[in-house]
Order: structure tokens, then sequence, then C-alpha cells
């Protein structure tokens, strides 16, 4: 097996140990014929970490390096020649490797990302048994607050108005002063994503539901949390607003494909017309 020589230590305290032990242009490290610089171990590591995290990253770049190559050397001398072999592979992977670059070119340049409303509404139409509701669909607006917070009933009070001066107060406040604020009150949330925000099964959290407020008291904290719930949807077909992404991808997916389809349709038709491509008949 080569010779491995690493000058970097691999219990390197110092702070300034990279600075001063690797100089301008410097082999830190060697197998065999094969040398590893300091720009090399400089690249792999990021600007602004601290000394500490630069030594055990230049370690790991190193020791990884100098491990690969003594894997290349055993296996060179351990592997039969037809296991050395790997043409066939290399040239399956280049081949595979430049037609997934020519197809990402190709989409790039003529995919129609571009998905109108009319568009949206014709699939959703279509295909409303694709949208039925799996969970309650709501548009709310949260807060979680210190329960002896000055401003906590103010917050409560304006979150449920529907006055823009009120909400913009409500947001001012609760930005300021609460632990956490969103306002969700024109777009449907999945009722186990709000869930997340209360730290509960999503119903259990509806559970909590009294009216248009879903408010929950953890026992062991002093923060309250609570959903002002604008409106709620619990079954059937999902408001087409909740699905538009959701269709947006179907619809450029399927552009996709209809590209590739007509892309290996062109390519073997015109190959066949120019006798690029010839299929020999088997008497």
């Amino acid at each position: 097996m080569r010779k491995l020589l690493i000058l970097l230590p691999l219990l390197l305290g110092s702070c300034n140990a990279i600075s001063t032990l690797i100089h301008d242009d410097q082999v830190v490290a060697k197998v065999g014929d094969n040398k590893l610089y300091k720009s090399e171990v400089e690249g792999f590591i990021p600007n602004m970490i601290p000394a500490s995290d630069s030594v055990r990253l230049a370690e790991q770049y190193i020791n990884s390096w100098a491990m690969d190559l003594l894997y290349l050397d055993v296996a060179e001398k351990e592997l039969s020649k037809s296991e050395l072999d790997v043409a066939a592979e290399l040239e399956s992977f280049r081949r595979s490797l430049l037609k997934y670059r020519y197809e990402q070119r190709y989409i790039n340049d003529r995919l129609d990302t571009l998905v109108t409303p009319a568009q949206l509404r014709a699939y959703y139409d279509a295909h409303t048994e694709e949208f039925e509701l799996a969970r309650p669909v709501l548009k709310v607006r949260f807060v979680d607050v210190m329960k002896d917070s000055p401003n906590k009933d103010a917050i409560l009070k304006m979150m449920r108005s529907s006055e823009y001066s009120d909400l913009q107060r409500a947001d001012t406040l609760a930005k300021s002063t609460a632990l956490r604020w969103f306002d969700s009150s024109d777009t449907w949330m999945d009722a186990s994503e709000l869930a997340r925000y209360f730290g509960l099964e999503y119903r259990e959290m509806l559970s909590l539901q009294k009216g248009d407020w879903i408010q929950y008291e953890p026992a062991d904290r002093d923060d309250l949390m609570a959903a002002y719930v604008c409106n709620i949807q619990r079954t059937g077909t999902a408001p087409l607003e909740f699905c538009s992404s959701r269709i947006r991808d179907i619809l450029v997916s399927g552009r996709k494909h209809e590209l590739m389809k007509g892309l290996e349709r062109d390519l073997l038709e015109n190959a066949l017309e120019s006798k690029q491509f010839v299929i020999y008949e088997n008497e």
C-alpha cells in the first residue's frame, strides 16, 4: 500500500493551526505520488466559522481524500483484470448523463410553466374526485402570547375584527409582543399544518374549538395559543384555492411529459427518414 503522509495532525488544538501549518501552495497531505494542496482544503471549509471547526473539517477532508486514494490503490492490486475493466459502466454513465443534460436543456427551452386561472378551474372541475378532503381545511389568524402580556386581550379582540385598521393594529402588536403570530385569513390551511403550531394532533386541536376560537393553554407553560377561525371546511371537495398549487404541478408535469414524448418521437422519425437509424427485417 502506498505511503500516507499527513502534515496536519489529527488532534490539532491551536486556533491558528491551519494558517501557521499550511502556507501558500503548501502540500498538506500525500498518498504515493498524489498531493493535496492548501487551496483544495481551504475551498472545502466555509468562511466565518470558528477555528476549531475549521480544523475539524480540514481533518475530515484530508482523511477522506486519503481514504479514497488508499481504496483505489488496494483495489487496483487485489481485483482481477476483468473486475478492473470499468469501460462499459463508464460509457453507460456517460450516455445517461449526456442524455439527462440534453433533456434538461430541451425542456428548459420549451416548457411553458404559465398556468392560467381558467386552466386551473377546468382541471379542477373535470377531476373533483381527486380533491376530496382527507382533513378539514381552515382560514385562521393565529397567535401564541404570554398569558400575562398586557397586550393579550387587545390582540385577541382585534384578531376577530373585520376592520382593516383593527387587523393592522393586531399585526403590529402581535409582531412586537407575541411569541408567534400569523394571519392566514385569506389562505386555506390543512388542519394538520395548523395543529403543528399548537403542538397537538389535529383531531385533538379541533376538539378544542368553541365557536370561532381554538384556544390551548399548555399545563407546563405560561403562554396561550389561540386561532380565530375565519372559515372552516371539514369534508367534501377541497376549495379550488387550496388545490391550485397541486393542480399547477400536475399540469406542468403533464406538459413536460408531452415534450419528452415529442422529443423521442421526433428523434426516431428523423433518424429513420435520414437512414441514420436502420431496422433490418429478419427473413
